[in-house]
């Protein structure tokens, strides 16, 4: 049996389970068909992960030296990373016979929660990865009073 792909990309069962989920919205946005200066932005992968004590974030930036990303907190809640992946010199004497590294910007935001102290983010970028750690806040329980009920 061989299995037929459908294109609709509307049609959550017309697309492969083995291939790339985001491959048929590719055609619909122009930057991450790879053709584009700026197609790096889509292969920014993240990861963003929650601990008692801290909001995490990792992303893979293998060949992004550190003076190329920036780290901001826009509007007082907003994580923004962002940043350029310069694309290799060629030399006329070269053949290449495949390109598949993305070059270009990239940039992605994250609408942090209440609960984040933004004034406190710190990140690192070691070994192609890049870590952003976002503290947070305690959370005060309510204070609970007991009244005393006469009569």
């Amino acid at each position: 049996m061989s299995m037929v792909r459908r294109s609709n990309v509307f049609d959550p069962f017309s697309m492969d389970l083995w291939a790339d989920p985001f491959e048929a919205f590719r055609s619909i946005v122009p930057a991450a068909s790879g053709n584009s200066e700026t197609a790096a932005f889509a292969n920014a992968r993240v990861d963003w992960k929650e601990t008692p004590e801290a909001h995490v974030f990792k992303a893979d930036l293998p060949g992004v030296k550190k003076e190329e990303v920036k780290v901001e907190v826009e509007d007082g809640n907003v994580l923004v990373v962002s940043g350029e992946r310069t694309k290799e010199k060629e030399d006329k004497n070269d053949k290449w016979h495949r390109v598949e590294r993305s070059s270009g910007k990239f940039a992605r935001r994250f609408r942090l929660p209440d609960n984040a102290k933004v004034e406190e983010v710190k990140a690192g970028l070691e070994n192609g990865v890049l870590t952003v750690t976002v503290p947070k806040a305690e959370v005060k329980k309510p204070e609970t009073k007991a009244i005393e009920i006469s009569g």
